[in-house]
This record gives structure tokens, sequence and C-alpha cells, in this order.
């Protein structure tokens, strides 16, 4: 399914990198890359495993250093920031994580009160409730409210995990694998999920996929990454209509109708 075009507003960057680089040791995985995250855009950050996707998140989200390079995020250059403006940083930046990173030990609804109590104190009871509810139902899981998280299908935790993260009421979400492990049909429901948190929260998001089908459906905009540096970028069908090699190997063996 090809996604639908969404307004993006190319005037306003809310992230910014130029001439990025990031080893461990021997080992270079971003060789010099450039990006520029839009507002209100959906942007597909596109390739195989180990080719340093979730190293460029990290790097965003303040988690590594770069080695070299500018990483400008909502004004602020990550690495340059104190660790308490990095904190408040953090807040307007939704970390969806392949794992979905929920507690086991809480319910569904103690997972979502838990980081608006840490982090909005100034909230009412009342006030904490009707967010969890509102994110719930955003998620369309309203109904597991008082359940385990190990009552829950792959698929409703990665639902959850994302309801936790959109009730900061981030302006970026940050999609790590977002499609990993999880049936057909379940994709499709995610993929789905992606597009309308994009559509009813106007949010700004960097999906990290090797899913061709996930990037199909949600990219507003797709970079490839190879080799350490993005080899394409434009629309799904202008990224794949190259002639470079290594993008139709990619393509070939990760068909999408």
């Amino acid at each position: 399914m090809k996604k639908q075009s969404t307004p993006i507003d190319e005037s306003q960057h809310l992230i910014s990198i130029k001439g990025l680089k990031k080893s461990f040791g021997d080992l270079h995985i971003l060789r010099g890359i450039d990006l520029e995250l839009y507002k209100g855009e959906n942007l597909v950050v596109l390739g195989r495993s180990g080719t340093g996707k979730s190293v460029l998140i990290k790097i965003i989200s303040g988690l590594l250093k770069p080695d070299e390079g500018m990483v400008e995020v909502l004004g602020y250059e990550v690495d340059k920031i104190s660790i308490k403006e990095l904190q408040k940083l953090r807040l307007k930046i939704g970390f969806s994580f392949q794992s979905s990173a929920l507690y086991d030990s809480m319910t569904v609804k103690e997972n979502l009160e838990f980081p608006l109590v840490r982090n909005s104190a100034h909230l009412t009871k009342k006030e904490i409730e009707f967010a969890i509810e509102d994110v719930l139902e955003g998620v369309g899981l309203l109904q597991a409210l008082n359940q385990m998280p190990s009552e829950l299908s792959g698929g409703q935790r990665k639902r959850i995990g994302i309801a936790r993260t959109l009730i900061m009421r981030p302006e970026i979400m940050l999609y790590d694998e977002p499609t990993a492990g999880l049936d057909p049909i379940t994709c499709i429901e995610i993929n789905n999920l992606i597009n309308e948190v994009q559509e009813k929260y106007n949010t700004s998001s960097i999906i990290i996929t090797h899913d061709l089908t996930c990037a199909k459906s949600t990219g507003d905009r797709v970079m490839m990454l190879l080799e350490g540096r993005f080899a394409q970028t434009g629309t799904f069908e202008e990224v794949f209509a190259s002639e470079d090699e290594r993008i139709q190997t990619f393509y070939k063996y990760n068909f999408t109708s």
C-alpha cells in the first residue's frame, strides 16, 4: 500500500544533520551523512541490518555522541548541550523501541502513568486518567487498560509502547524497526497506526526499517542507507527506480507489491 500524500512544511527543519560520522574502533558505521526532517513528515531510513540505522537515531536522541558532524534537534546541537537541557529536549522526542520497552510488572495503565507522574507533576489524577484513556483510544486499545504486558500480543505491546511515547505529546517520533517480528497482518496495522499518529498528533517522524512494505506504506520520503552513506533519497518509487545495483539487490531480496 502506497503512502498517501501529507502536507509537509519544508521551511521548518526539526532535525538537521550535516557530515555525521560514527565509528566503533576500526568499524566505520556512519561515514558522513546529511539528513533533514521537515515538519509534518514521515521520513524512512531504509537499509539492511547492521548498516547504522539504529546508531543514527541513538545519536539523534543523545544516547550516543557523534565522532564528527553536526546534529541539531529542535534548534539544539544534542552533543553540545548540558545533561539537564538534553533531558528537557528528550521530553519532546518520542522513542518507540523495537522491543516496546514496557515494564512487565506494571499494568498497561501503570506503564502509561509512569512517564506522566515522573515528568508532569503538575497534572491532577483526573488529567492523568484522561490522558491515558485518550492515547489508548488513539492506538485502539482502550480495553487493555488493566491488562499486564504478558497478556498482550506482540502487536498490542507495540501499540502500547507507542501510546506510552505519545502520552508526553512529543513533536518528533523515532520508530526503531516498528514491524520487526510481527506477522503480515499486524505489520499492516502498525503501518496504519504510524500514519494515524502523524495525522492525529501532528508528529514528524523518522522510521528506521529494513521492511519495504513499511517504507512504502509510511514514508513521505525515503533515504536508502548503504555502506554508511545515503545512496538515494526520494519517494519510494524514486529510490527504487535507481540503477544502483546495491539498491536493486536490496529490493529483489525484500520483494513488496
